[in-house]
């Protein structure tokens, strides 16, 4: 009965922790700007093909396949964490055996991904400790972003432990029915059979108690640390633009503006619309971005793929796309909730172009989109890339010098090119006729 007193209380807190850190989330979400989604039955399959089936991921057979099987380890474990919890609120044990052949199938499951998962954990902190994977480093990348990773990787291996030696454990105490429920760690259970009950037992509590109060300060720490993907990454998958990735996003007033200029008749068959705020063009600041910006730097793994793919990148220029999300998550964390506070009429003279991101970056992308087919959680990088160009052009005229003189030729000639239009047919002047 104390044990269960205990437990009650230790959840109860833990998840009211993590309501409000969810809460914290969703209040700087609604800061944002509006996004439209696509059409419901692209978006599921979507995020079947590459949340679920990690068809991205596996585009790196090794590694990819690691990480693809850590991931549908999970799965499968969250199955024996949602029993752990409700054996400690109920105060039975194996709560679900009750669903028969299919509790079989999960925890035979479970116990091969415990130590499928323990092993591809263990080669992801080689990888990170001992060797140079370039990906891993940049200049946005502080020694608390890699300080993050271990300590996550770590947490990480302890529950993949505790898991083992419970069923380990579990099997020396019922080795019949450990053979049935974890056929691997019944083999490494029999050596303890003989163990009294009361050892087992007090063995088997110290490592329960550790897993599950492991799990809950994992949940706790995701939202405030990269690992948050773990939350992230399907909701995002799930919302990501569903049109190619060469479309870019046009503004709903501008492109009104444009067709009612092509056919001023257009005005006549609108019906009157209220005149609506005066919006920013483009992005200067976090309450620029939309919800999907937003969501999209939450749900930034870190890996650094985006980068690797950049050619930009790649030829030495300073434009990095996870920097992009890294910094547009800093900013917002330093400015939402001062705004929740004083009013959205706050400012502390900055903002995330230019004090964050500086124009020679976003200047520097080719909008080529590899970032964006490179990325396993589906962020668009080159949106906000856009939107920022968006801004310094329309709202600052502060273009390269190049794509201002085209501008201008645009603007005067109705081509890029420095020719009057009379001089177009020019280049056919010689041309002999049969």
């Amino acid at each position: 009965m104390i044990k269960q007193s205990v437990f009650i209380a230790i959840t109860i807190f833990s998840f009211g922790i993590l309501v409000y850190s969810l809460l914290r989330v969703y209040s700087f979400l609604k800061l944002t700007k509006d996004y439209k989604t696509g059409p419901l039955g692209k978006r599921i399959s979507i995020t079947f093909m590459v949340a679920f089936f990690q068809t991205k991921i596996l585009r790196r057979p090794i590694i990819g396949l690691l990480h693809a099987l850590v991931f549908w380890g999970f799965v499968v474990i969250l199955f024996g964490s949602l029993e752990i919890i409700i054996d400690g609120f109920t105060g039975l044990e194996k709560s679900l055996s009750s669903l028969g052949f299919v509790y079989h199938v999960i925890s035979i499951s479970g116990d091969v991904f415990s130590w499928v998962i323990f092993i591809a954990v263990g080669i992801f902190f080689i990888r990170r400790m001992f060797l140079n994977i370039k990906r891993f480093d940049g200049i946005e990348m502080k020694r608390r972003s890699h300080s993050d990773a271990n300590f996550a990787l770590s947490l990480i291996l302890v529950l993949m432990v505790t898991l083992i030696w419970m069923n380990i454990l579990s099997s020396a105490m019922n080795l019949e029915q450990g053979r049935t429920l974890y056929p691997i760690n019944a083999l490494f259970g029999q050596f303890f059979s003989s163990l009294d009950h009361s050892i087992l037992m007090d063995a088997y509590q110290i490592n329960w108690w550790t897993h599950i109060c492991v799990i809950f300060l994992f949940m706790n720490i995701l939202p405030y640390s990269k690992h948050f993907h773990v939350f992230m990454s399907i909701p995002n998958v799930f919302f990501s633009r569903t049109e190619p990735y060469g479309k870019l996003p046009n503004m709903d007033s501008i492109t009104k503006e444009v067709k009612l200029m092509m056919d001023p008749n257009l005005a006549f068959a609108t019906p009157t619309e209220p005149v609506a705020e005066i919006e920013r063009f483009g992005v200067k600041d976090v309450e620029d971005v939309t919800w999907k910006n937003y969501m999209d730097s939450l749900a930034c793994t870190q890996c650094g793929r985006c980068t690797a793919a950049c050619p930009a990148n790649i030829t030495g220029k300073m434009l990095s796309p996870r920097k992009i999300m890294l910094n547009l998550r800093a900013r917002m964390k330093e400015k939402a909730p001062r705004i929740l506070k004083e009013g959205k009429s706050y400012t502390d003279d900055k903002s995330l172009l230019r004090d964050y991101i500086s124009t020679e970056e976003i200047w520097a992308c080719t909008t080529c989109n590899a970032c964006v087919q490179e990325c396993p959680v589906n962020i668009n990088h080159i949106e906000m890339i856009v939107f920022m160009r968006r801004f310094l052009v329309m709202e600052e005229s502060a273009a390269p010098t190049g794509l201002n003189v085209m501008f201008s030729n645009i603007e005067n000639n109705g081509a890029p090119w420095p020719f009057s239009p009379e001089d177009r047919l020019l280049w056919a002047n010689d041309l002999t006729t049969n």
